[in-house]
């Protein structure tokens, strides 16, 4: 992004326009993100993927309902929305392409936890934001991506992608085919929890890029990356919490035997948000959790040997083969917590 460009930008909002520092800021790969100096402070600007987010709108929507909800003085951090432009909007556009700014938050940005102390504070900010608006009809809130987590829809598109697969099977490919098929069983959870559990608002992407920590790593500044916020499950966000913090390698590793729950970061997990949320939701809700680390750890494996069955259309790849061994990956780590299902209960029931 050139400078006259961000000056045009940055005419839309309420700055004194003069020149401006900017630089490409932090490792995303969905949006364009800079951090940008005006008016003597530092932003954040975006230039927002409208090809993986296809309903701004929708996004918009969902950010102003939760900014009429809440009180930011509940959250022990900060949740930094975009600021509004001129025209009291949170998208910009120019040239048929939309631009947002948000404030820049201080801190470092982590992508793996490294101990267990990490792990509980991360659950533990999740579950402050879950609780902030447990009372918020979560109803009212639209899907940013219309079933990003419907297990039912998964298998779908999975059963379909073996019927006119575009890649020859081979005998590896189809163990790890009747893998997931033999999964399919936790349907009948996913779909009873369905009937029986309230939706909340969710953040629904809760891996531990998408915090700000403190420079000593004692503290979340911040909770980021907020365009999936939808109406969820409490267990969408525990078990992608499992799925990416919660494993001894991560979700790119080959090293196929040591890839196996973390069962230290996973009671850090526990730590962080059981206590938070403890009165706050149901106790059906809270027993549902480790069910999350499940399901969440299927529905990423399913996406990613689908993809694989395709043609790798969707998730980019560095190789060939490169999606199937991320289903492999996440297929070695839901056989361990299946595995691990009697230690992990033990774990919940120390802690309720």
């Amino acid at each position: 992004m050139k400078e006259p460009q961000i000056g045009e930008i940055l005419n839309l909002y309420h700055f004194t326009v003069s020149p401006v520092e900017f630089e490409r800021f932090g490792s995303g790969h969905i949006h364009q993100t800079y951090r940008i100096h005006a008016d003597g402070r530092f932003f954040i600007l975006q230039k927002f993927n409208q090809t993986v987010f296809k309903y701004p709108d929708r996004i918009s929507f969902n950010q102003q309902y939760l900014l009429n909800q809440f009180d930011p003085k509940v959250l022990p951090f900060e949740l930094p929305l975009p600021i509004k432009n001129k025209d009291d909007q949170f998208f910009s556009q120019i040239n048929g392409e939309l631009f947002r700014i948000f404030p820049f938050v201080k801190g470092m940005t982590k992508d793996a936890v490294d101990k267990k102390s990490q792990a509980r504070m991360a659950s533990e900010a999740f579950a402050h934001f879950i609780s902030a608006f447990s009372q918020v009809d979560a109803s009212v809130l639209q899907e940013s991506i219309p079933d990003f987590h419907n297990l039912v829809l998964r298998y779908e598109q999975f059963e379909k992608s073996i019927k006119n697969p575009k890649i020859q099977i081979n005998a590896e490919t189809r163990k790890m085919i009747e893998f997931y098929l033999d999964k399919k069983k936790l349907l009948e959870k996913y779909r009873y929890y369905q009937q029986h559990l309230p939706k909340r608002v969710t953040h629904n992407d809760t891996k531990i890029n998408n915090l700000i920590f403190n420079d000593p790593l004692d503290k979340v500044n911040a909770v980021i990356d907020l365009d999936t916020i939808m109406a969820g499950f409490v267990f969408y966000d525990f078990g992608d919490l499992v799925r990416t913090v919660a494993c001894r390698e991560d979700e790119s590793s080959l090293n196929w035997g040591a890839i196996h729950v973390d069962l230290e970061k996973y009671e850090g997990l526990l730590e962080g948000f059981i206590p938070v949320l403890k009165g706050k939701v149901s106790a059906q809700e809270l027993k549902s959790i480790s069910f999350g680390g499940e399901m969440m750890t299927l529905i990423m494996g399913l996406r990613f040997l689908t993809d694989h069955l395709n043609g790798n259309i969707y998730y980019h790849v560095n190789y060939e083969e490169q999606n199937f061994h991320r289903s492999k990956n996440q297929s070695e780590l839901l056989d361990s917590l299946i595995h691990h299902r009697n230690a992990i209960r033990k774990l919940e029931e120390n802690i309720s």
